[in-house]
Parts: structure tokens; sequence; C-alpha cells
């Protein structure tokens, strides 16, 4: 079965492609400045979060504006890649029905579009670190590794979340609640010796404050992230998918009935 989805792949390879540029020049379509806003997004909302945050609530965190973008980096391309996977099936519910496609070639075109954003947010975040004097650690070059351990938590999530939602179209509106309500529950804005006991223990349970630490400690902080952290995020980001395979595959075949 594994060698048949895999020569599959391969056959469809090209069109994947097709549509990783298809969905970038919709996303920007129309727009004077194009890609460029990869760029100007992250940079603009880390300008905005650092003013309000160092100011009104005086949080007294070293080199702010590198800790906040380096937040943004991971915590946007989670809710972006989900969030868009989330509609991979139904907004192509014209081409799923006219030709044979694997179906999952959609949502993964979804979230490999989203590793450009990630990737332009990344290079902003390369910027302001030079702007602003950060120390360049050369525990920089491993940053793939949280983000490639994210990729694939989010590619599992995305392909639950697009099976579920063709039948179950509410949880598009409520998932924009929800990853609204996860953010606070991340630390993008503040720093974890901030929270009490408790409250700590729950943001640790988040999958994505492990990531973004892991991300984090290569990038701003020079040190390596711990091998229970390396392993946890390996455990999380291999459970999602192997969860997310098992329903996509489990319920792809009843897709043509609800879209």
């Amino acid at each position: 079965m594994l060698h048949r989805y895999f020569q599959n792949f391969k056959k469809f390879r090209p069109l994947l492609g097709e549509l990783v540029e298809r969905d970038i020049k919709i996303k920007y379509r129309r727009s004077v400045l194009g890609v460029l806003w990869t760029l100007l997004n992250p940079l603009l909302m880390m300008c905005i979060l650092a003013i309000v945050f160092s100011n009104l609530f005086k949080f007294d965190i070293e080199n702010y504006p590198v800790y906040i973008l380096s937040g943004q980096v991971i915590y946007n391309f989670f809710n972006e890649s989900t969030s868009s996977a989330m509609s991979a099936i139904i907004n192509n519910a014209s081409l799923i029905k006219k030709v044979y496609i694997p179906k999952y070639m959609f949502v993964l075109s979804r979230i490999l579009s989203s590793i450009i954003n990630m990737l332009a947010s990344h290079c902003a975040l390369l910027i302001v670190m030079i702007v602003v004097g950060c120390e360049m650690h050369w525990t920089m070059i491993l940053f793939p590794i949280p983000m490639f351990l994210l990729i694939v938590f989010c590619l599992g999530i995305g392909l639950i979340l697009s099976a579920v939602t063709v039948k179950f179209r509410d949880i598009m509106h409520l998932y924009g609640v929800f990853t609204t309500g996860l953010l606070y529950l991340t630390p993008v804005i503040y720093a974890m010796s901030l929270l009490p006991g408790w409250l700590y223990k729950i943001v640790m349970i988040n999958p994505i404050t492990n990531y973004l630490m892991m991300y984090r400690n290569v990038m701003m902080f020079g040190s390596w992230f711990s091998p229970g952290s390396f392993l946890l995020g390996v455990v999380e980001a291999a459970a999602a998918l192997l969860i997310g395979l098992s329903v996509f595959i489990r319920k792809q075949d009843t897709f043509i009935l609800n879209i």
C-alpha cells in the first residue's frame, strides 16, 4: 500500500507545484506589493505588539521585538496552515468532482504555501535581529529542526480538520475562536517565567509551546533544545500525522457525498 501511495505521489507531484503556485497567486491577487507582504505583515504586527506590550504592560524582556517576532513565526504558521488546510477539500469541490486527484494533495498544497510564508517571516526575523543588534549564535543553523517538526504536526492537524470540516462546516467558524484562545496559551508575547505555577503547566501542555521554545532557544538564546523537548516534539508530530492520515483516509471516499 505504501508503495502505491508513493507512486501516486510521484505521478501527481507536478500538480502539487501548480496548486501551491495557485494558492500564492490567489492570496496576493491584485495586491500592489504582492509577495512582499509576507515580509511586511510580520514586521508591522511586531511593531504594534512591541509598542503596546513593552510600554503599556511593561514586559521587561531583552530584545523584546525579536522575542515577539520569533513567537509570531511559529504561531502564525500553525494558525495559517491549519486554517487554510481546513477548507482545502471544500474549496476544491468542483475539481474533485470532475477528475481524479489524490485528495491529500489539496491539503498538502495549503501547508506548503504556508511554509513559504513562514520562511519569509524567518527572514524578517533575521533582519530585525541585525537591526536591533541581537547577538548571532551558531545554533541558528539548527532552526530547520523545530520548523520541520512543526510542519509535520500541522500537516496532521490539517488532514484531520479538512476531513471533518467536509461534513461539519461549523468547525470553520469555531476554529477561529479556538486559535484566538490558543494564542494566549502560547508564550508569543509573554515570558514563561511570568506565569503562576498552575498556568505554567497548562501552557506547557500546548504542543505549540514546545516547538516555539525550541525555535527561540536556537535563534535567540544560542542554546540547544533539550533531548526531552526534541523527543516530545517528535512524538507529538508523529502522533498528529498518523492520526491525521488515519482519519483522512477513512473519510476521503465520502467527501464526494458532502461537498
